[in-house]
């Protein structure tokens, strides 16, 4: 299980590296690079959209590769979607700006931010199932929350490397070359992960199926569509707290409030780091109170730290914006420690790579994919503290909550071959 995990924990963090080092480069440079003609608000909307293009992406990679889980087994859509995602994020950082090939180069980034997507929504059910169905029990979540570890890995990453060039290079050369490296180191992370999982073992809870399902789609869309509405529904919370504070914030504090690239990459990389450590001592908690709980609990707190964190952020006082930042993170985790392994328990194994992976990447398209857009309009027509995008986050999170409150809780029964594990 140590091994398993520890190549979960890693390929999730390279594929998220190449996901959130988009993000970053979105929020700090893409606008002017590849939509010059527009005004710089209008420029990192712009930019913002093709980032929500990954999202709208997502659910299908989790289709494609869903299928490919169902049917031949979760290890090789770790490989093909890692393959998928590294060689489009290495495109973007080689992919000429508007100046040199003109409105080609705003359509090609679309379609390489959407290829990315699409190999992200495969990622995660892989890798999730991987570990969750080789886990004992009694402590699935523990073992599961290893993979939720990554995106914090690879968000620091792919942050610390952006900090770096932003920190050693001038504006110009920063805007010339220097946010392509990141993008470029993702070819050598992406080998990196592809040696780690060549010698992982196919899942024992795949090799039990004696009859898998013909179209994976098919059967979750006739026997759990209500399942996967409620679970996307329930994590577009988590995903909005997340994307407002890794990615809109760095656009609000550097452009509206002037705070320095620097200083806001450092609170939100200092805070993405706690929540990170935190992930399996939630886990824990998720093992021995219940996956459900925890899942609640979590939404209520985003539901009330979202006007306190807007006007902490508005304040432009680094440890005021880091305490913010912090807060809705630990908000986050207390409900996503334990999705990994919950999501998993509620549907059938021959469908589970399917089912688990459309809600969650669902949940991505609806919080994910519009946040940072709705958040930076709302706060261009608001005052000083954009209290319009506290109060956007706080209905996100209360619709979330509804949805948990329906969803059944799965602990301490085991996870089945063939039927659900709902409780």
């Amino acid at each position: 299980m140590s091994r398993l995990a520890a190549a979960s924990l890693a390929g999730t963090a390279i594929e998220f590296y190449d996901f959130f080092v988009y993000g970053t480069a979105a929020a700090l440079v893409l606008g002017p690079l590849f939509f010059p003609t527009f005004s710089p608000l209008a420029g990192t909307l712009a930019a913002f959209g093709t980032f929500g293009v990954g999202f709208v992406a997502r659910p299908l990679g989790s289709v494609v590769f869903g299928h490919l889980g169902d049917r031949r087994g979760r290890r090789p859509v770790l490989v093909a979607s890692l393959l998928l995602t590294g060689a489009s994020t290495v495109a973007v950082g080689c992919l000429p700006s508007y100046g040199t090939i003109g409105v080609a180069a705003p359509v090609l980034l679309l379609v390489l931010r959407f290829l990315q997507g699409l190999g992200l929504g495969g990622e995660w059910g892989g890798a999730v199932l991987l570990t969750a169905e080789h886990a004992p029990a009694g402590r699935r979540a523990l073992w599961s929350s290893f993979p939720q570890v990554g995106p914090a890995v690879g968000f620091v990453l792919a942050n610390g490397v952006m900090l770096a060039l932003s920190a050693a290079l001038s504006d110009a050369e920063f805007a010339r070359w220097g946010w392509r490296v990141p993008f470029w180191a993702a070819g050598a992370l992406a080998l990196a992960g592809l040696w780690l999982r060549s010698s992982l073992a196919e899942s024992p809870r795949f090799l039990e199926i004696d009859d898998h399902a013909r179209v994976p789609l098919v059967e979750v869309v006739r026997h759990h569509g209500r399942l996967v509405l409620l679970t996307a529904g329930a994590l577009a919370a988590g995903y909005a707290v997340f994307y407002a504070v890794t990615t809109w914030s760095l656009a609000y504090a550097t452009e509206r409030l002037g705070v320095s690239r620097t200083v806001m990459l450092t609170c939100v990389m200092a805070a993405v780091s706690v929540k990170g450590a935190l992930t399996p001592l939630m886990a824990l908690f998720g093992d021995r109170f219940g996956r459900r709980p925890m899942c609640l609990t979590g939404c209520a707190a985003c539901a009330l730290w979202m006007f306190p964190m807007v006007a902490l952020l508005a304040t432009g006082e680094p440890l005021l914006m880091f305490l913010g930042i912090l807060g809705a993170l630990l908000a986050f985790v207390t409900m996503f420690a334990v999705i990994a392994a919950y999501l998993p328990e509620l549907y059938e194994a021959r469908v589970r790579c399917t089912g688990a992976a459309v809600g969650y990447n669902l949940g991505g398209v609806l919080g994910g994919a519009l946040t940072p857009i709705v958040a930076t309009a709302l706060a261009e027509h608001g005052g000083r503290v954009p209290w319009g995008v506290g109060a956007y986050l706080t209905g996100v999170a209360l619709l979330s909550l509804g949805c948990f409150a329906l969803l059944p809780e799965t602990r301490p029964l085991p996870m089945p071959a063939g039927e659900p594990a709902t409780g």
